[in-house]
């Protein structure tokens, strides 16, 4: 067996707001959309996604360290960004609740929690340099 493509389908109350944020600021190309009378979809496309599986313990630590305390349900969206700290304001600007501005990580990122529209919550991380 062969898995081609992973989707993270998310069902979302204000359709056009969601597209717009994440399409239009964060930058996902669209890369298929679909209307019809039953309901509208976008399909928007990364450079590469992963399934990060993680215990309760390795969770509760990640929102130790992200945020202080542990907020995130039992899924998170994590983007790997150029500049977390510029993403997380323009995020901001466009409708996301800051949860924790952006944070150095004992694994040599600074990440950034953020509520966006549709409930989501998303860490923005960027990877820094080791030295």
């Amino acid at each position: 067996m062969s898995v081609k493509e992973m989707r993270l389908v998310v069902t979302v109350d204000d359709y056009d707001a969601a597209v717009a944020f994440y399409r239009d600021v964060l930058g996902l190309p669209e890369r298929e959309s679909y209307s019809s009378e039953d309901g509208r979809v976008t399909i928007l496309d990364v450079e590469r996604a992963t399934l990060e599986l993680a215990d309760r313990n390795q969770a509760e630590f990640i929102d130790r360290v992200e945020v202080g305390q542990r907020v995130a349900g039992k899924y998170r969206v994590a983007f790997e960004v150029a500049d977390s700290a510029v993403t997380t304001q323009e995020l901001a600007d466009a409708g996301a609740t800051v949860v924790a501005e952006p944070t150095r990580t004992p694994w040599n990122s600074l990440n950034a929690r953020l509520e966006a529209p549709g409930g989501i919550q998303l860490t923005l991380f960027t990877e820094l340099d080791l030295k």
